[in-house]
């Protein structure tokens, strides 16, 4: 039984942490590009190792590696083998995992290693073009099935305690993750991007892409991410009707707009306390909770402390 597995047995909530690209643009990296943080894998593997303990420091009890743009297209960008590639995307969750001991070794009355997820991001989050966040894509079913299996099979065979298949936006991509998944020895949970309190990005209804996986026998919760948190509340109550048997995960982010053309977001972010109401989330059964883009440590500790 993995971290993951033995936090499902005990009834606290599970702190995720924050935005990681959110983190390493606050120590000063530039992450622009196709591959976003994951472009430091390459250039300066310590720097996400800093931003994971950052969040652990914080009091995260779960991070999610630095895999979510990582993709063999991307990294052939800056001049990489398919095999370097793999050899980069494998390396996220070995630095998460050494955040990990780091983190252990400094804190020897701690109890319970944290979690790390590795991040499966969705088609869009390599294209660099926003589209994660309207689930438009030009792409046809065989190649998303091609695309998500190459990476989804590398990092199943990594030492993460889950899979974090996150921010997914379409319905057609949920339905060819929801086939692959069955193939995972890795535990995994599934979160979704939302434009509203009851729809996909893509327009979909959440229920109806949360139903495939209420009997999934490898999908162990459920969840939005990415989303505005005002519509956190009415997401929740949908993923517990569509699937009642599996946990809940949440992470919004700031409620900000993004744009992609640029790489810039507009808007004003939400009022943090009263956006962010873990307690009722909580209450209402969920089990996983925590931040997105823009949000950050300061974030996650104020989550860890009003839980």
């Amino acid at each position: 039984m993995n971290n993951f597995e033995n936090a499902l047995k005990h009834s606290d909530p599970v702190i995720l942490d924050g935005g990681l690209a959110t983190q390493l643009e606050s120590m000063g990296f530039d992450i622009d590009g196709a591959l976003w943080s994951a472009k430091l894998l390459a250039s300066n593997p310590r720097a996400i190792v800093d931003a994971h303990r950052a969040y652990l420091d914080a009091g995260a009890d779960c991070i999610i590696s630095a895999s979510y743009q990582a993709s063999r297209e991307g990294f052939a960008l800056i001049g990489k083998t398919p095999e370097e590639a793999d050899a980069l995307i494998a390396s996220s969750v070995a630095l998460a995992l050494n955040a990990r001991q780091e983190f252990m070794t400094e804190n020897t009355a701690t109890d319970r290693a944290p979690i790390v997820a590795a991040s499966v991001g969705p088609y869009g989050a390599t294209q660099n073009d926003g589209s994660e966040y309207t689930g438009v894509y030009n792409i046809g079913v065989d190649e998303l099935r091609a695309f998500h299996q190459q990476r989804l099979m590398l990092l199943d065979q990594t030492c993460a305690d889950v899979l974090a298949v996150e921010t997914i936006p379409n319905a057609v991509e949920a339905e060819v993750l929801a086939g692959l998944l069955n193939d995972v020895d890795t535990p995994a949970w599934i979160s979704f991007s939302c434009r509203n309190g009851k729809e996909l990005s893509d327009g979909t209804p959440l229920a109806e892409v949360t139903e495939q996986f209420a009997e999934h026998s490898r999908v162990y919760a459920v969840g939005v991410n990415c989303t505005a948190p005002e519509f956190i509340s009415p997401l929740i109550s949908i993923l517990k009707n569509a699937a009642p048997k599996k946990k809940i995960v949440v992470y919004p982010n700031s409620g900000e707009f993004y744009h992609s053309h640029d790489n810039s977001w507009s808007g004003m972010a939400c009022d943090f306390d009263n956006a962010f109401d873990v307690a009722a989330w909580q209450k209402a059964g969920v089990k996983f909770i925590g931040g997105c883009c823009r949000t950050g440590p300061n974030n996650i500790a104020a989550i860890r402390a009003r839980l």
